[in-house]
């Protein structure tokens, strides 16, 4: 993946937006590779869009692709309203294990696609947002897993890792964020994955996949925790003459405050990192990516012992994980301005759509 920023902008300006709305959930459809940089606040949603409207798309020629940077928008919101590492509407059902399935981890479950896509992961950092639901549903409503680690699991590897989409897509897969749980036949898979592979347990139809016992080779379990590798920890001598920007592992924009004199630093606080561990790929991804913002200096340890002696102003973005940040608070560059929580994504999506003035 592009870590230097004008890369990035490239990359952002030759996007298929059209295309994408019409092939998006194949395999190999116009997906834009941007969520790295979405996730890691280098983008934003908004900046995305107005980029496509620049480039003389209409709204409504584009209006799917619109509404999928909608749904980050939504998952971000709900983030700030919600405790998300607990079911948002009702329990999950059918749980046997709060593990993830061993033969999920070794990307040998017997369904090839997937098990290829794994091996992505573990090579690139990236996997299709599609078969991101195929995982899940594999190991929640297959294996019966209780969908936090397996989530976690993902969550570790994937560059661009966003706990809030994360968590809420593990969610809406298992039935705790939706009416009901999403399953995916072989056919399915196969259709979008350009597959051919028969004779597996998903090749059945969906009455008879929904009352699957769980398939025996997928009962061996992996509860391992992971640790994110982060480097040792730092001390970094600030001046009180200048103010302070704090950037952390969601808001790495280059663009921010870009044209004050401050003095800028990256803060890894090892709490967020033992609570949502990353693998050492997205760590290296995050720091490649902080590059961009001009004597950024890097600081592992808590926000407190970074501001301890600091009394200059202290400037940061708004997140659900800073929420114990001190100073002035940014807030990001949503695509609208609806705020609060709503339950459906469509009566999100109805307010966004008149807002957005879409036709």
């Amino acid at each position: 993946m592009n870590t230097k920023y004008d890369d990035i902008q490239h990359q952002l300006s030759t996007i298929r937006p059209r295309e994408y709305s019409k092939s998006r959930n194949y395999i190999d459809g116009a997906v834009t590779y941007l969520s790295p940089y979405i996730s890691r606040g280098v983008l934003s949603t908004k900046q995305v869009l107005n980029s496509c409207l620049e480039r003389g798309f209409k709204p409504y020629q584009i209006e799917k692709f619109i509404q999928e940077l909608a749904w980050r928008d939504y998952w971000q919101r709900i983030w700030q309203e919600k405790d998300i590492n607990v079911a948002i509407k009702q329990p999950q059902e059918a749980v046997e294990n709060d593990a993830i399935s061993q033969r999920l981890v070794d990307a040998n479950s017997g369904i090839n696609a997937i098990d290829q896509a794994i091996l992505k992961l573990y090579e690139t950092g990236y996997m299709h947002n599609h078969l991101r639901m195929y995982v899940a549903a594999l190991a929640c409503n297959i294996a019966k897993s209780h969908w936090k680690v397996p989530a976690q699991w993902m969550y570790f590897h994937l560059i661009d890792g966003d706990w809030g989409s994360n968590a809420l897509s593990w969610q809406w897969v298992c039935g705790a964020n939706s009416r009901k749980k999403y399953l995916a036949n072989q056919e399915n898979i196969n259709r979008y994955t350009r597959s051919e592979q028969r004779h597996t347990f998903l090749d059945t139809d969906y009455e008879s996949l929904a009352q699957l016992p769980t398939p025996s080779h997928l009962k061996p379990l992996n509860d391992k925790e992971h640790t994110t590798p982060l480097p040792n920890a730092s001390s970094i001598q600030l001046d009180n003459s200048m103010p302070l920007c704090v950037y952390n592992y969601y808001n790495l924009d280059p663009l921010w405050r870009a044209n004050e004199q401050c003095q800028r630093v990256l803060l890894l606080e090892p709490s967020v990192f033992q609570k949502y561990p990353i693998g050492k790929r997205p760590l290296d991804f995050m720091i490649s990516l902080a590059q961009n913002i001009p004597n950024i200096h890097l600081f592992v340890g808590e926000f407190g012992a970074l501001t301890k002696k600091f009394s200059n102003t202290v400037y940061y973005k708004e997140h659900p994980l800073n929420t114990h940040y001190n100073g002035v608070q940014d807030q990001r560059d949503w695509l609208t301005s609806i705020q609060g929580y709503y339950p459906s994504f469509f009566a999100f999506w109805k307010r966004a759509k008149k807002e957005l003035n879409l036709k």
